[in-house]
């Protein structure tokens, strides 16, 4: 069984000016052990498309199965569930708890998705995002860079299979970037994880297993990128 199914997924919403499609009838599988990246202009349906599979919103058409669960029809609770032992998300704007240290920020994750031996967790995640030295500063003592790499070690941190992110290289420089999406890939090596990565950068595409397009909410190409999926260390932005 795909880690994702959406079937016939669409969401309208209402305004008013009319009916605003976001997603119209989208078709998509992913299996464990995939990196996808989804493109397309603002307006096209990314972020709606990354927020139907985390279970911040529901469709209005369709089925949504991630994971085993569908998420089309499940109640408050189980939707609750599903976020805390199912999915991590790593958000263009970084979320992070002000008055939290970025360890306890990190460590955060790992409690709420119940991982042993949580502190150890942490403190190797803020390692792998090159923010061992900064364990205890508060958000407000970080660069933008900075806060983004803890909310990346925030979400790793759960050891969840489903990995959300928007945009998760926008506010670092190339160098820091290039280590953040060797970071994701390597989510993707044990087969159980799958990344689902949006951005408007096509080269970060290239890092990708498949690539999925969208335009006016529908999906207008999904496949390998153009010279096949290539080494962070190639990726020049």
């Amino acid at each position: 069984m795909p880690l994702i199914e959406l079937d016939q997924v669409g969401r309208a919403y209402d305004t008013i000016s009319g009916t605003v499609r976001a997603l119209d009838g989208i078709n998509l599988t992913i299996e464990r052990g995939e990196l996808v990246v989804v493109l397309g202009p603002s307006g096209s349906g990314k972020t709606t498309l990354l927020n139907l599979v985390g279970a911040l919103d529901t469709a209005t058409t369709g089925q949504a199965l991630v994971a085993g669960h569908e998420l089309t029809a499940a109640a408050r609770r189980e939707l609750f569930r599903f976020r805390r032992e199912t999915v991590c998300f790593i958000f263009q704007s970084f979320n992070l708890f002000p008055a939290l240290t970025a360890f306890e920020n990190v460590r955060f994750g790992a409690d709420v998705a119940g991982r042993p031996d949580a502190a150890g967790v942490a403190r190797d995640m803020l390692e792998r995002v090159g923010l061992a030295d900064r364990a205890t500063h508060f958000p407000a003592q970080l660069s933008g860079g900075e806060q983004q790499r803890v909310a990346i070690a925030r979400a790793l941190a759960t050891g969840n299979p489903v990995v959300l992110a928007d945009e998760p290289t926008g506010e670092l420089d190339y160098q820091t970037g290039r280590e953040i999406l060797r970071l994701l890939r390597e989510q993707t090596l044990d087969g159980e994880r799958a990344v689902v990565l949006v951005t408007h950068n096509r080269e970060i595409a290239r890092v990708a297993d498949r690539v999925v397009e969208l335009s006016s909410g529908q999906i207008v190409s999904d496949g390998p990128p153009e010279g096949g999926t290539q080494p962070v260390d190639e990726l020049r932005w």
